[in-house]
């Protein structure tokens, strides 16, 4: 069969929209483009069982409409597999009507958590075909190319949605994640095109980069907001050596330079040593720089030392709020202080501190709002965070937030248009406007002159880290009109 792995372009006056494979949807005045690893080991896979593979990513590809159409025409796909979230399922649904009136043989099939927490809802506004739900969707794509191609014999697996001929909606029951992630072939890079991110993301000191992912997808699991809990309510790792592998195949055939591990939050304890140590001991530390998504409280003195001693040079945490009593009703399970302390003790071993905030909590007011922003502000001023990330908190369908925002009658709109971080979706103790501009209180700390100064004595490789600071001041002003009231 023909599989065509689609990003259909969606133009909007916003910018453009960071949406392959991320948990927090936003749209951006300056363009940034994620890796999507998982749907790249859809194509991988779907190739490597035999099919015709075609990668349209018309979104990095920074194509219009019409280049899109043309690529799709020419390449004429039996299945169509497509990834959405929240704020752009309602355009989906209109560009999926689309393709069912032009290409009427063509099969249909949606991925992502808003399908995945509301499959029925998809099922009933739009003619798509199947729906993957759970996260691994590279595995289930596989098992649903063998049952078309064979329906009596390949039965589908657990968490697909479909509809039979006379409409009626059908489910092969809960999805499981089950799959063996140490059988996962390596992403087949030429196919997936991976020279189309691997420049133009924030988080690259050195490109170009690419991401892999380790885990699927945080081994805490719990955080009340976050969408990839409704994707991976289970923690599954690859084998430590087998990813070092990875790592040094990307290096060596490719020339990567920096590589961003996406896994929601990296195995630590025995794990991460195992990985720092191996790539000491075939010194790719001294070829290649690591990236990574990590918990406060997780990591020592020790162990910070050792990432830094590996390669790691940008590890990312989530502070979300200063008050310690929204962190605990987001299940955190973290103190301000282990926060402080965590940011510094990386930040001493020579780690850039990643850190993400974000505002609109229904519960804080006016005194929450200002105490986080000077936390921020705080912890960009002292080194301990080297960048920052911040946005508007947003209740994503399938969440436990959202559940309980919804039972509380708290949610302002249910118009998934509006859950792009631009909009208040919920009540809260403080207006839109003095949320947007708590957020762009928090990005013009990067100009603060003690931070700007700890940057500048913090630079090993001038000319780099000066083109990354410059990147990064443009990606500060792209946030800034980003939030504008």
């Amino acid at each position: 069969m023909k599989i065509a792995i689609a990003y259909p372009p969606l133009p909007s006056e916003k910018g453009v929209p960071l949406l392959g494979q991320n948990r927090q949807f936003q749209w951006f005045n300056r363009p940034t483009f994620i890796y999507p690893v998982v749907p790249a080991l859809a194509a991988t896979q779907a190739k490597k069982a035999g099919h015709d593979v075609a990668w349209l990513d018309g979104i990095a590809s920074e194509w219009t409409p019409d280049q899109f159409n043309e690529k799709l025409v020419a390449f004429n796909p039996d299945v169509m597999l497509l990834e959405t979230k929240t704020p752009v399922i309602k355009r989906h649904w209109q560009i999926i009507k689309d393709f069912k009136t032009r290409f009427h043989k063509m099969i249909v099939v949606i991925v992502g958590d808003h399908v995945t927490a509301m499959p029925e809802e998809t099922m009933a506004n739009c003619p798509v075909d199947y729906i993957l739900t759970g996260g691994d969707y590279d595995f289930l794509l596989v098992n649903l190319l063998a049952h078309l191609a064979s329906p009596s014999s390949v039965p589908l697996e657990p968490g697909i949605y479909w509809r039979e001929a006379g409409g009626a909606v059908k489910n092969s029951g809960p999805f499981k994640l089950d799959h063996d992630l140490k059988t996962l072939p390596w992403i087949d890079r030429e196919l997936t095109q991976w020279k189309l991110y691997a420049e133009k993301n924030g988080n690259y000191s050195r490109i170009p980069g690419t991401y892999i992912m380790s885990g699927r997808d945080c081994w805490h699991g719990k955080c009340t907001f976050c969408s990839w809990t409704t994707l991976y309510p289970t923690f599954r790792t690859r084998d430590a050596k087998e990813v070092v592998d990875e790592i040094e195949q990307l290096v060596k055939t490719y020339g990567v330079r920096e590589i961003m591990d996406d896994t929601g939050c990296l195995p630590a304890g025995a794990w991460l040593k195992s990985f720092c140590n191996e790539l000491i001991a075939r010194k790719l530390n001294k070829q290649v720089k690591i990236d990574c998504n990590m918990r406060f409280g997780a990591l020592d003195e020790d162990l910070c030392r050792l990432m830094k001693k590996a390669g790691f040079r940008l590890v990312l945490f989530g502070l979300e709020s200063a008050n310690q009593s929204t962190l605990d009703r987001l299940r955190k399970a973290v103190t301000i202080d282990q926060i402080e302390a965590g940011a510094k003790a990386a930040a001493q071993a020579g780690l850039a501190v990643h850190v993400t905030v974000m505002f609109g909590y229904p519960w804080e007011g006016e005194l929450e709002i200002e105490k986080t922003v000077c936390f921020a502000r705080h912890l960009l001023r002292k080194g301990y965070a080297y960048t920052l990330q911040v946005t508007m908190v947003i209740p994503y369908p399938g969440t436990p937030l959202f559940k309980e925002l919804e039972e509380y009658n708290k949610l302002l709109t249910r118009d998934w248009d509006d859950y792009d971080m631009r909009t208040q979706v919920m009540q809260s103790g403080v207006s839109e406007e003095r949320i947007k501009t708590a957020i762009r209180d928090v990005y013009r700390g990067f100009l603060h002159p003690e931070a700007i100064f700890r940057r500048l004595i913090s630079m090993r490789n001038p000319v780099e880290d000066i083109k990354f600071f410059w990147r990064g001041f443009r990606s500060i002003l792209g946030h800034l009109r980003d939030f504008k009231a």
